[in-house]
């Protein structure tokens, strides 16, 4: 008999790979790590929630993309200075590292009584970030910056809800901080794995056969929301144009420690490295009580976009 693997991304065997009894102090919970390489070391910014309910960013280090040691201390956590004062009251999350022409960008959430905004901070060695402006409206996450600009612009992604229902979007800019041309980009399915909400999860990856995505979608149900992962393929030279989408999931909640947790039934992923044979390590955070590896070839990802945008 043939045995068909459940999903695209395939498990590493000894999930999870950090969970709050690897956080060198008292915390609820660890999930939603960003990964990218620097000086041939592989960085995490992981979000973990402090007893007090905050989210803060710790910073992890690692040779092999498997074992992190993590830094006693936050890398970044609520700030102290307006403007970012007011908007991150109620913690900073699930940051994204995109590297564009040399410097490193951390795009976050900034949390607070008004509601989420997006975030963008820089760093040149990531021991200190410098913050640069809030850059969205209430009501806004999933931010991710493109690693390159495209016809003399920064481009962007992320996630507004509109009417309670979360489509992505896409927004130019020429300085980082005042984004506009914004459009929906890619939109919730009705009857399908991605129904209710969607939103980009690690940075666009730039293939032959165009940029592409790995991205969330939610569904719910009389218990609740699943949260899956899925693909989406963009024009390289003209990503408003959206030239491939998965039909299923490529990573769904299957395992005990995806399934039970904070939030039950999630795979979240906020970072993804590309190795020189063509792998990717994605890294995601599970019921958002840990975080967790799967890998699959940038072959098999692009193979799972449909040929036709739906």
């Amino acid at each position: 008999m043939v045995r068909f693997q459940q999903d695209v991304l395939q498990r590493w065997p000894r999930n999870p790979i950090i969970t709050l009894e690897d956080i060198p102090y008292r915390c609820n919970t660890v999930f939603n790590g960003a990964v990218t390489k620097f000086k041939n070391e592989y960085i995490m910014m992981l979000r973990v929630e402090n007893l007090e309910g905050h989210s803060v960013v710790l910073l992890a280090r690692s040779n092999d993309g498997y074992h992190f040691a993590i830094d006693d201390k936050p890398c970044m956590e609520p700030c102290a200075v307006e403007p970012f004062k007011t908007y991150e009251t109620k913690g900073v999350e699930d940051p994204r590292i995109i590297c564009v022409e040399g410097t490193f960008y951390v795009m976050y959430t900034a949390y607070s009584t008004y509601g989420a905004r997006i975030g963008l901070a820089k760093t040149d060695d990531f021991k200190t970030f410098e913050r640069i402006a809030l850059i969205s409206e209430p009501g806004n996450k999933d931010g991710l910056l493109f690693p390159r600009k495209i016809n003399g612009k920064y481009v962007r992604l992320d996630r507004p809800i509109g009417g309670d229902i979360g489509n992505i979007w896409i927004s130019f800019s020429h300085d980082l901080i005042h984004w506009g041309e914004s459009r929906v980009l890619v939109q919730v399915r009705d009857g399908q794995w991605d129904q209710y909400r969607i939103g980009g999860s690690v940075p666009p990856i730039e293939t032959k056969a165009g940029w592409l995505e790995i991205y969330h979608g939610v569904k719910m149900t009389s218990c609740g929301p699943i949260y899956r992962l899925g693909v989406f393929l963009m024009d390289l030279n003209d990503p408003t144009k959206v030239v491939g989408r998965s039909d299923i999931p490529i990573l769904s909640p299957r395992e005990p420690y995806e399934r039970i947790g904070d939030i039950n039934n999630v795979v979240f992923s906020c970072g993804a490295v590309v190795e020189d044979n063509g792998e990717v390590k994605v890294y995601y955070g599970a019921a958002d009580t840990c975080i967790c590896l799967a890998v699959a070839t940038l072959d098999e990802l692009i193979a799972s976009c449909t040929q036709e945008y739906r």
